[in-house]
């Protein structure tokens, strides 16, 4: 898809400009090229036809002066504040334009994109992490016409930067777009369709593909290690549990291992806890932690880094039936933990103990669950800010590194004293899953991290993150694949 020349001869078809904020003349590309269109641009900006605000899009066409036939111009802004976040925005912007108007083949003029604050690599990363982004389309169950579809299927990168570095960055940057959306397709899909079956299918599929290790237990193999939480959730459903493993190994010993646990609820009817009408449209997406811990594996896959990964996805969805786990019961966890259930619906948390406790059995030396977890968290942060908590500093600040670099904030909750007593505060059993409202997204990660227990471990509540009601430049609405480059650039730079 990517090709790279150091110097363009001016014969595409399309050309991509970046454009900072300027007083006085042109000067280097943007000089050759008034001077190739006979001070047009000069005429252009002057009249403030040629914006260079931050995300303003302007089409010029050459009309026959040059071979290119027309150039987009991306306004950048004014150049000391431009940075990594604000060269994904401006490329983000002009794909989603390129793409609408069905050009096939463009020519970005790097080199435009950079500054002190950018280099040509970073740019590179921007651009081909924001080209997936950008111009995905959630694939959808609608009859198609018979024309084909025109998506932008090569990009020609000028750059006088250092060719094979930036042919690596191009790579990275795909490969980090390409696995976002992988994890957005995922969680897109309808429950009746992608059930814990089919999650199991896929993920096979992923390790053939890169050459990972795999494990998928059945229910029967559950019930003999004893996996009580995952199975308690699945009891009232007809679709059989799965609990996944993905194992990638970047080093020769198997240690320092990396594990990454995601929830993978097909679908979430709350149980006898049950969900309002509205409430439960759209719980198709309950497996977006799972999707993230996918999309980062592909990620992994393709850069193959050198460390030691481990994904574990507990998989069922949460149905009601005669035989459903109810409020009040009492079930022993994989740990051997007993737990009372007070509330069906906080099933994420059981699901996601066995899972923590397997990916230790595997040998997780670190731990980072996923998870749409509570309504509670976007009470407390909103639909942009995922929430997190930890029982490790160190850990804590290599994922909230992670985050920052890839777009993805996260903000810390605490768990106190009093946090961890209303969890172990049953009368009944060790621990109960759900103390009540107050805190609720507290709560729910003070639980697992009792499964944690000394193993340092970062958890990552994406219940307002991971869809979007509202389309942007990164994407359409529904499913944002949030946090499968934040794992990914987690593992790719982990320090143990």
């Amino acid at each position: 898809m990517f090709h790279i020349k150091s110097h363009a001869f001016w014969e595409e078809e399309t050309i991509v400009i970046g454009l900072f904020h300027k007083n006085g003349p042109f000067s280097g590309v943007l000089d050759e090229l008034d001077r190739k269109l006979d001070g047009q641009l000069s005429e252009l900006s002057k009249e403030g036809d040629l914006s260079a605000k931050k995300k303003a899009i302007t089409k010029v066409h050459t009309l026959g002066k040059l071979a290119v036939k027309r150039i987009y111009f991306v306004g950048l802004g004014k150049e000391k504040e431009y940075d990594f976040d604000a060269s994904r925005e401006a490329f983000a912007k002009v794909f989603r334009t390129v793409q609408e108007a069905k050009i096939q083949s463009v020519t970005v003029w790097l080199d435009t994109f950079t500054n002190e604050n950018v280099d040509g690599n970073e740019a590179a990363h921007a651009l081909a992490e924001v080209l997936p982004l950008s111009t995905y389309k959630v694939q959808d169950y609608k009859q198609r016409s018979n024309e084909p579809e025109r998506n932008i299927h090569q990009v020609t990168v000028i750059s006088q930067a250092d060719e094979d570095e930036i042919r690596s960055s191009l790579t990275v940057g795909s490969a980090f777009g390409e696995g976002t959306n992988a994890a957005r397709t995922l969680v897109n899909m309808p429950g009746n369709i992608l059930t814990a079956t089919e999650l199991a299918k896929y993920s096979v599929d992923l390790a053939g593909k890169y050459g990972f290790e795999y494990e998928v237990l059945e229910k029967e193999d559950m019930e003999k290690l004893g996996m009580g939480a995952l199975l308690a959730v699945n009891k009232g459903s007809e679709e059989p549990p799965k609990m996944i493993v993905l194992k990638y190994q970047g080093k020769e010993e198997w240690k320092d291992v990396i594990g990454l646990v995601g929830k993978g609820i097909t679908f979430d009817t709350g149980g006898y806890s049950i969900k309002p009408k509205d409430g439960i449209v759209g719980m198709k997406t309950d497996m977006g932690g799972a999707a993230a811990v996918l999309g980062a594996m592909e990620i992994i896959g393709k850069l193959k880094p050198e460390q030691n990964v481990l994904a574990v996805i507990p998989s069922t969805d949460n149905m009601i039936s005669g035989n459903a786990f109810k409020p009040d019961d009492v079930i022993v966890s994989l740990s051997g933990k007993t737990i009372e259930v007070l509330n069906t619906d906080a099933e994420g948390r059981l699901v996601l103990a066995d899972g923590i406790t397997y990916a230790k059995h595997h040998g997780a030396d670190y731990l980072v669950d996923v998870a749409t977890l509570t309504g509670g968290v976007i009470i407390a942060l909103g639909t942009h800010t995922t929430g997190a908590m930890t029982n490790d500093e160190a850990l804590f600040e290599q994922v909230l590194e992670a985050s920052h670099e890839c777009g993805e904030p996260i903000w810390r909750l605490p768990i106190t004293k009093k946090d961890i007593e209303k969890v172990r505060g049953s009368k009944m059993a060790d621990l109960n899953n759900s103390p009540g409202r107050e805190g609720h997204a507290i709560m729910a990660g003070t639980f697992i991290g009792e499964f944690a227990e000394g193993t340092p471990w970062v958890h990552l509540d994406i219940a307002g993150t991971a869809t979007s009601s509202k389309g942007d430049e990164f994407g359409p609405a529904g499913a944002t694949g949030v946090m499968a480059r934040t794992l990914a650039a987690l593992v790719e730079r982990f320090e143990a």
